[in-house]
């Protein structure tokens, strides 16, 4: 993981070069209505509170609970079991993202997602909230971890989860052969390069004209941006898009040539 100056540094580097949070030049129209109709939708949706206030309790919660962690940054802490606050702390997703995540699924009306890493749940809500329609299949290493989620998503009255707990590597492939071809894949659950990229190619058979794929904390440190870079440049992929914070693929027809933008989010 880059240090906090390096990242501020990394920051800035991306606002310098990034397009008008606006859309203005960006001379795709496929992006400019995702900038104006999503990225930039200012509405307040029924599912905001009721998710954030769990996450404001989630932040307050000083119970314990057992935590395997197979991800990069396992070796930060040895302890056998955290603190719900902490867990909260270093790993949801801020609001901001969260709410972006929300927007993506009920613009584009996703139906078939997928999560790599649910951890307390929280951005598996902002998804299956979305779209009560959806089917949201959401994988998580910790045991514990993810029988603490299930308890978020019956507080919030979700049905349309389905959840695999288990080592990624031990339980995509099944899972992949189970679903159909999915609207939309979240990648957030193991931030290396190598795993990262086995998961973008595991999840490629699955994936449709329509369907995108969201890598989260793409600037991370040097091995997601590596990482992203390989992405970016994949055959199939016709579109990427770095808001900072993720980076967002897509394998639409219509695209001719291809193309990368950088948004200011």
């Amino acid at each position: 993981m880059y240090s906090k100056p390096r990242l501020a540094f990394k920051w800035i580097q991306y606002f310098i070069r990034a397009s008008n949070s606006r859309g203005h030049g960006v001379h795709s129209p496929f992006v400019f209505e995702f900038v104006r109709e999503v990225l930039n939708d200012q509405k307040s949706y029924y599912a905001y509170e009721k998710i954030e206030n769990i996450k404001k309790n989630l932040l307050q919660d000083e119970r314990r609970v057992a935590v395997q962690d197979f991800g990069a940054g396992s070796n930060q802490n040895k302890d056998a079991t955290k603190k719900i606050s902490d867990i909260a702390a270093g790993s949801l997703s801020s609001q901001k993202f969260g709410r972006l995540l929300f927007r993506l699924v009920n613009y584009y009306r996703a139906g078939t997602m997928v999560e790599m890493g649910s951890s307390l749940g929280i951005s598996t809500a902002y998804l299956a909230c979305a779209n009560p329609l959806s089917r949201v299949f959401t994988m998580e290493g910790s045991p514990e971890i993810a029988d603490f989620a299930k308890k978020i998503f019956h507080q919030l009255g979700l049905s349309n989860i389905t959840q695999v707990t288990g080592k990624f590597e031990e339980e995509m492939g099944n899972l992949i052969a189970s679903i159909p071809p999915a609207d939309l894949v979240f990648i957030d659950g193991n931030h290396r390069k190598k795993p990262v990229l086995d998961y973008f190619e595991g999840f490629l058979e699955k994936m449709s004209p329509a369907s995108m794929i969201v890598i989260h904390d793409i600037h991370w440190s040097f091995e997601m941006e590596e990482a992203w870079v390989v992405i970016q440049n994949h055959p199939r992929v016709k579109m990427s898009i770095d808001i900072f914070s993720a980076g967002l693929i897509f394998f639409r027809e219509e695209f001719r040539v291809k193309q990368k933008f950088t948004i200011r989010f």
